[in-house]
């Protein structure tokens, strides 16, 4: 399992970063068969998002460390390195740019963005 990353360099300046979640076999739900999991993250809440078709950011931290799963529309990043990625649905998208000088996000192709977002402690 796949996710992308948002990070902070020694600058501040947000950076995507590319990771893979480690799944290794356990008992999860026994008596059923063993299956991948990975460990636990500490969350503290738990939230829905909508963002307005056309909905455009400006520049800003991630409120908390986050992981956003992205339910419907293509959601928009623009690091502070410059990349652009899009998220659309099925996508996960882990944000730790608590400090640094951010990102900016959008809604596109005119259509809302929905997400669950879980805040992490």
């Amino acid at each position: 399992m796949y996710y992308a990353m948002l990070l902070e360099d020694a600058d501040g300046r947000s950076y995507f970063e590319d990771r893979e979640a480690d799944l290794p076999l356990r008992d999860f739900v026994p008596p059923a068969a063993p299956l991948n999991i990975s460990d636990p993250v500490a969350a503290t809440g738990f939230v829905f998002l909508t963002l307005p078709a056309g909905w455009r950011g400006v520049r800003h931290r991630s409120p908390h460390r986050q992981i956003a799963a992205i339910l419907s529309g293509r959601f928009r990043v623009e690091a502070g390195s410059g990349e652009i990625r899009d998220f659309v649905a099925g996508d996960l998208f882990w944000m730790a740019d608590v400090t640094g000088s951010g990102h900016r996000s959008s809604a596109e192709d005119g259509e809302p963005v929905t997400m669950v977002i879980t805040q992490l402690a």
